[in-house]
């Protein structure tokens, strides 16, 4: 007799249900009160992937401390190419649950919002965004131009394109991960990835959601946000967004890198 398959295959109780991604570069000890507060607010069985791309980062030694004591918690070196966009990529590639939550390590995201993200895409979203300006939303401190143009984009995207989102340009989102690995990943510099996979969700007709979320700019350390490096990445998916409904090889095909 044949194993049994999808909805009929039993469930592993050591699998987790969501793995959350965190790009992290040269944050030392910043990084465990932002450790602190996931675990404490994460109550879904997890593991907890934060990726570097050397292991002379000032993170690699503070989180490798960290696991001895959480083992939900694993330290990765990225072998894909320097770079956030590069840094999660990897991550998501090691995830070993269904549902996968980007967030960063500067602590300017609410943990207790990730389980809310990765139920969503458990009830069937491909993304689920993170919302800084829907209802109940807010975006407290940053850059003013950085703002003023994130939330810009993100508006008119919702609005004209309609991707099912207004905050497509935020990286604290959750994706189905068989909805990642069936598209790709084609970025490979910043943070553009939130943009380019709600885009893609998009001209595929997949289902997108968000959940309202307070963002937080980082009090301690600088950022690692280059606006005018990353711009025309992000501008080439916010155009890519617009257009017909895709196949997931005609998308593949006018996505490649």
């Amino acid at each position: 007799m044949s194993a049994p398959t999808g909805a009929d295959a039993p469930t592993d109780p050591t699998r987790p249900k969501v793995s959350v991604i965190i790009p992290a570069y040269n944050e030392g000890e910043g990084v465990v009160p932002v450790l602190d507060r996931l675990f404490e607010s994460v109550q879904l069985p997890c593991e907890v992937l934060v990726v570097v791309d050397s292991a002379e980062d000032t993170t690699m030694p503070v989180i490798e401390k960290y696991a001895v004591a959480e083992p939900r918690l694993k330290p990765l070196l990225n072998t894909y190419g320097r770079g956030p966009a590069n840094a999660i990529r990897f991550g998501i590639d090691q995830a070993l649950s269904p549902a996968v939550v980007v967030t960063m390590a500067d602590g300017c995201d609410d943990p207790r919002q990730i389980d809310d993200l990765a139920r969503l895409v458990e009830r069937g979203v491909a993304v689920a965004a993170a919302s800084r300006y829907m209802a109940g939303g807010q975006q407290v401190g940053g850059p003013l131009l950085k703002g003023l143009m994130s939330q810009t984009a993100g508006r008119s995207l919702a609005w004209f394109a309609r991707v099912g989102t207004r905050d497509a340009t935020n990286s604290f989102k959750a994706y189905s991960t068989d909805f990642v690995r069936e598209v790709g990943i084609d970025s490979r510099d910043g943070f553009e990835i939130g943009i380019e996979l709600a885009a893609k969700a998009r001209r595929l007709r997949r289902p997108v959601a968000e959940i309202p979320t307070i963002w937080l700019d980082r009090t301690e350390g600088d950022s690692h946000f280059h606006l005018r490096k990353w711009l025309p990445k992000y501008l080439r998916w916010y155009r890519f967004a617009f257009g017909p409904p895709l196949s997931v090889e005609q998308l593949r095909s006018r996505t490649k890198s």
